[in-house]
């Protein structure tokens, strides 16, 4: 399975083209929409999130509901393009109107200058529009279409914040996948410890009054995840690898870690090595689970578990200095909107790329051309592996 996307922040619509999903899926808009709405989601959103409710429209690759084999086309309507007409403009326009909303006062921490200087633009809306985390809305939809084929599976994942602008958030002992689905659903701020929620919600309310914003951890938890997945034989067949290379991929995202993480850097081995058990009834497992679910860059059959971390928002409604373009005199950052933070829909985001990878690893390894066989393979390989 592989995917594209396209559009700009500002234009007519974002477009992603999948290919290589099995026939017989079933698959609706609703089943897309529902992510693309908790991506909007989340305490401290801006107006931008007033402004577009996401509905996806599947223009091939599904019949009647369920999928054809053939690449999958979404599209999803940028509403706040029709103030945009001109300035988005596909063809040529007077150089008067090209300068309204020019941007040549690069922000710091945003691709403006070094897009500009790498494409050799004069204006640097161009780097803007496409840099935007705007882009992630396809990757949601395109992770929503993934997410349905881990659920045909038996494969739960779920999303939450554990760290939100340096506040550590105590996670309850014991909890399923299903139940940090359904804590953090229920949070505004996506955490699985209510008892944090107004605290983080005040936090945030003072933030934005500063006009300052805040980054954060998140974490993703994937349970049922076949074992062998990835593979040792090259560095770049390891699925741990390809999994931190999606989530560093993520707008604003700067680390990555799994299980313990950088953690493991402060302990002895015997307080980080998963040791081995075997039961006639489950097969082999783990006494704990510090390494994440992977051993050797494949998974061992633990459930999934990575963190990103997201450094603040770089555009301040009270900016930073940076340097016309134009003149080189020093100025005040452009300012285009914002938000305090964006924590709990960066987490959805982050669990669509993680499902994305996920399931294209499994297509890989699996037989796929249907639905159907896929099921069957994969059972059949969960049978070998319990009775290893």
């Amino acid at each position: 399975m592989r995917y594209l996307t396209a559009g700009e922040s500002h234009g007519p619509r974002l477009t992603a083209i999948i290919e290589g999903v099995p026939a017989g899926l079933s698959i609706t808009a609703d089943d897309i929409n529902v992510d693309l709405k908790r991506r909007q989601g989340g305490y401290g959103r801006g107006a931008r999130m007033q402004i577009e409710t996401d509905q996806v429209e599947i223009t091939s690759g599904v019949r009647h509901g369920k999928t054809t084999g053939g690449p999958i086309t979404l599209h999803v309507i940028n509403k706040d393009h029709q103030k945009w007409l001109e300035i988005m403009a596909v063809e040529d326009i007077d150089d008067k109107l090209k300068s309204k909303r020019k941007i040549t006062r690069p922000r710091p921490g945003h691709a403006d200058l070094v897009g500009g200087m790498k494409y050799r633009f004069d204006d640097l809306r161009n780097s803007l529009e496409r840099s935007s985390a705007r882009e992630t809305t396809m990757r949601v939809a395109v992770g929503a279409l993934a997410k349905r084929i881990l659920a045909e599976l038996d494969i739960d994942i779920a999303n939450h914040v554990v760290v939100f602008g340096g506040k550590e958030i105590d996670i309850p002992e014991g909890l399923t996948v299903a139940d940090i689905r359904q804590l953090a659903s229920q949070s505004e701020v996506a955490v699985v410890n209510r008892e944090r929620e107004e605290e983080i919600k005040a936090y945030i309310d003072q933030i934005k009054k500063d006009g300052d914003t805040i980054g954060g951890v998140v974490e993703t938890v994937v349970g049922g995840v076949p074992v062998g997945l990835g593979s040792y034989v090259q560095w770049d067949k390891k699925l741990d690898g390809k999994l931190a290379q999606a989530v560093l991929s993520i707008n604003a995202f700067k680390g990555v870690e799994f299980g313990l993480g950088f953690q493991t850097g402060y302990r002895k081995g015997s307080q980080v090595m998963d040791e081995i058990t075997w039961s006639e009834q489950d097969g082999y497992s783990r006494r704990s689970n510090n390494l994440g679910g992977f051993e050797g860059g494949m998974t061992n059959g633990q459930p999934i578990v990575v963190r990103g971390v997201m450094k603040p928002i770089p555009t301040l409604y009270k900016p930073l200095m940076s340097v016309d373009i134009e003149s080189h005199e020093p100025y005040v950052a452009t300012v285009e909107r914002s938000d305090p933070t964006a924590l709990p829909a960066a987490g959805v985001v982050m669990e669509s790329v993680v499902a994305t990878v996920l399931a294209t690893e499994i297509l890989e390894k699996f037989s796929s051309d249907n639905m159907e066989e896929l099921k069957e393979a994969v059972r059949r390989h969960r049978e070998y592996v319990k009775n290893f």
